[in-house]
């Protein structure tokens, strides 16, 4: 069986792709900042994305690398070049001097955009480092990536519960859940002339994407609360509810005002023409049951 690192394999993405990759066979070596729990395949190297000689000892003897590991949001959009940037440089590096040369690259949509975030700004820019690397790659731009574990919309959720949830102006959004993406990254491990050199953008089975509203109402469905309403919050409320919420929560935000500049944008639906062939994967969950099964888990966990 093929041995893969993964970076992030403690958060929320990369601890779904480790589960998926062991349950499917593969041996793992996975980078982690802090003690983990022993388990079967599963080989934890200490260390983080600036420290040359732990990803060198990450990648020895793997035939591939799966890096999920970066940063989404932060406070101070200065932390997005060296997190997402330099920390994908120097992954490259470390497979370059191991000899590896399969690499799936876990971007974001917001690569499309880069103009509008720090964040998508950074992305962006590590993708055209994977891109010009000589490695074999393939790159994943995940749109909204929700699923057990994941916090960012669980507070959608709790909205939902009351009966009343935020939304950005009018616009659409593709879905996907964890599991899924998971799945697909593991299948991108094995070299396939199919996958070198391809950018996917993977969906649920709603190829049109959602509107702020049809996925507040199915958040309300899924959580018992079929009465929710979507309330779009105008720009200028969502730039002082960032300042607000940076004001409560510090560092640990979930709206900063630069997720505000792509949560504006209009159009985050995955491309019709970047979708991974079906030879290789498919997703198994669709937006209303994926949903479900999340306020359950979160239900199961005390968390709604």
């Amino acid at each position: 069986m093929p041995i893969v690192a993964i970076t992030g394999a403690t958060g929320f993405v990369g601890k779904a792709t480790l589960d998926v990759a062991v349950q499917k066979g593969l041996h793992v070596r996975a980078l982690t900042r802090r003690d983990a729990q022993p388990r079967e395949r599963v080989t934890w190297v200490p260390g983080t994305l600036d420290r040359a000689e732990a990803l060198e000892e990450l990648v020895s003897g793997c035939d591939a690398v799966i890096h999920v590991a970066g940063l989404t949001s932060t406070p101070n959009p200065g932390r997005f070049e060296a997190a997402n940037v330099t920390g994908t440089a120097n992954m490259i590096a470390a497979a370059k001097s191991q000899g590896i040369e399969r690499f799936v690259f876990v971007s974001s949509l917001s690569a499309r955009e880069p103009d509008l975030s720090a964040y998508g700004a950074s992305k962006a820019k590590a993708e055209r480092l994977v891109e010009d690397s000589g490695l074999d790659w393939t790159i994943v731009r995940p749109p909204g990536v929700y699923g057990p574990g994941d916090k960012d919309y669980l507070d959608l959720f709790k909205a939902a519960k009351l009966g009343i949830v935020p939304v950005p102006p009018e616009g659409k959004s593709s879905l996907i859940h964890v599991e899924d993406l998971a799945r697909l990254l593991v299948a991108l491990v094995p070299v396939n002339p199919v996958t070198r050199g391809q950018t996917y953008e993977p969906w649920d089975d709603n190829a049109f994407g959602y509107t702020h509203k049809e996925l507040a109402e199915m958040i309300g469905e899924a959580v018992g609360n079929p009465r929710a309403t979507a309330v779009s919050l105008p720009p200028a409320v969502m730039k002082l509810g960032a300042q607000v919420d940076g004001l409560l929560r510090g560092g640990k935000a979930k709206l900063t005002q630069d997720r505000v500049g792509y949560m504006l944008h209009d159009d985050w639906v995955c491309d019709l023409r970047k979708a991974p062939p079906l030879s290789i994967w498919q997703a198994v969950w669709g937006g209303e049951a994926g949903l479900a099964m999340t306020a359950q888990w979160y239900k199961e966990q005390g968390w709604l």
